[in-house]
């Protein structure tokens, strides 16, 4: 059997990479040098009954950071991509992280990025709320 794609109803949203929003941060939760980032969802955009609040590739420069900060109302994940940083836990400790690690900050916690490594770091960035 073969399925046409045309006949079949969309599953899902798509945001392809060319409709995604360009946003870059400067210090972001109190880091160091800037954020890049491709949005598919905002928080802004995102509907008060969706639980995916923002969703990104997001890119830090060597050296540049994401400052530790608490997520009061949500949750934030990052899914890294490519390069290599230290991800600071919810009690403040650094932990090396690299393509293919993911980490979970949940409700009422802290964290922060810093690219350690020597080439940009990539990854993928969902923040949800309940």
């Amino acid at each position: 059997m073969v399925l046409s794609l045309a006949a079949t109803p969309a599953l899902a949203d798509v945001f392809t990479k060319e409709e995604l929003i360009k946003v870059n941060k400067e210090a972001a939760g109190g880091g160091k040098g800037t954020l890049v980032g491709e949005y598919a969802v905002t928080r802004d955009k995102a509907l008060k009954d969706q639980a995916i609040k923002e969703i990104s590739w997001l890119t830090l420069k060597p050296g540049d950071s994401i400052g530790y900060h608490k997520h009061t109302t949500n949750e934030d994940t990052y899914i890294i991509i490519s390069g290599r940083s230290t991800f600071k836990d919810k009690d403040g400790k650094d932990v090396p992280v690299k393509a293919g690690d993911v980490t979970i900050v949940r409700k009422n916690e802290s964290h922060g990025l810093t690219n350690t490594g020597t080439e940009p770091l990539v990854f993928v960035d969902v923040i949800a709320e309940q």
